[in-house]
């Protein structure tokens, strides 16, 4: 069986509001939660980008029992590794071990605001992979220096750390970012149902190891207004990871996009009530070997209905896959 998350996504929601969404989602039977660890939003349209870790400290408190992941945190820019390894051991404590810590290599997006220029993929994955070594060194709980290619850190040591560390996902887009999710990581984190990440992520030493993807709709009982909404928001979708990586702001995905008809979304997007459509995209990702699927619903004034729509008959669907 597929595990079903749920998305705060942070693009589209306040603080308080995440939290209220989260204990939403608990009490609607999700499996998991994960966040969006954002500076920006991808378009002003969605309008919002508060502090995700802020908003799980919160989440962790206002829930009893339902898992919380990062979805996916960039230890290498605008959070130094030594930085993040803490950060994630208190979640891990304040949750009460149901903390998972997923990693990527970041969008320009978010990284530009300290003004350290954005490098080459290459180079991004070779800071990956430095800071994760650096995160697991952390996690083993002795004091910590390293003098690496691209980070230092001098005598570090975790103070407060869980009997059992966080289990650390990697996003992965291509070979050499699930050559690092497999070297490195606990599970894989992706965004698309792409059988050959999960396959290279198993030769690289993933193999058995949890798959997590992520699946956007837009549920409303018109589909037509659902159309908008997607396309309002999330049209920035459609440009695919090796575009959405640079961009530095909102005006350029703006302009990226300008070209994207709401038709043009359909077939990425489910849009409207229909289960079987979200059932079928879900199933795409359970066909490709994935184990999890955390859902998005678009438009941050619109989940509470998702929610009671999702406990009432979207999840017993999903429970049969």
């Amino acid at each position: 069986m597929v595990h079903i998350g749920y998305t705060m996504m942070t693009e589209q929601a306040g603080p308080r509001d995440l939290v209220d969404h989260v204990v939403g989602a608990e009490r609607a039977g999700f499996d998991f939660s994960v966040i969006s660890d954002h500076y920006f939003p991808w378009l002003e349209t969605q309008g919002h980008a508060p502090y995700a870790w802020s908003v799980l400290g919160a989440a962790a408190q206002a829930t009893t029992r339902i898992p919380l992941m990062t979805y996916v945190t960039c230890p290498t820019f605008r959070y130094h590794p030594a930085v993040v390894a803490q950060k994630a051991a208190t979640m891990q404590l304040l949750s009460g071990g149901r903390f998972r810590l997923g990693l990527g290599s970041g969008e320009n997006l978010n990284e530009h605001v300290i003004g350290a220029g954005w490098p080459a993929a290459p180079v991004r994955l070779e800071m990956l992979e430095e800071a994760v070594e650096i995160v697991r060194a952390l996690f083993e709980g002795g004091p910590v220096s390293h003098h690496g290619t691209h980070f230092d850190v001098d005598n570090a040591r975790l103070w407060d750390l869980p009997e059992e560390p966080p289990p650390i996902g990697i996003a992965a887009s291509g070979p050499r970012s699930c050559e690092i999710a497999g070297r490195y990581g606990d599970l894989l984190v992706a965004v698309e149902p792409d059988r050959g990440l999960v396959e290279s992520f198993a030769a690289h030493g993933g193999s058995g190891k949890p798959c997590t993807g992520q699946l956007a709709l837009c549920y409303d009982t018109d589909r037509d207004a659902a159309l908008a909404r997607a396309h309002d928001q999330f049209r920035w979708s459609a440009g695919g990871w090796e575009v959405n990586a640079e961009l530095p702001g909102p005006a350029g995905f703006a302009a990226a996009t300008q070209h994207t008809r709401p038709e043009d979304l359909t077939d990425a997007i489910p849009c409207g009530d229909d289960v079987d459509a979200v059932v079928e995209a879900v199933r795409a990702y359970s066909d490709a070997g994935f184990t999890e699927v955390a859902l998005v619903q678009i438009g941050g004034d619109r989940q509470e209905p998702f929610l009671d729509w999702a406990e009432a008959k979207l999840l017993p669907a999903l429970r049969e896959l």
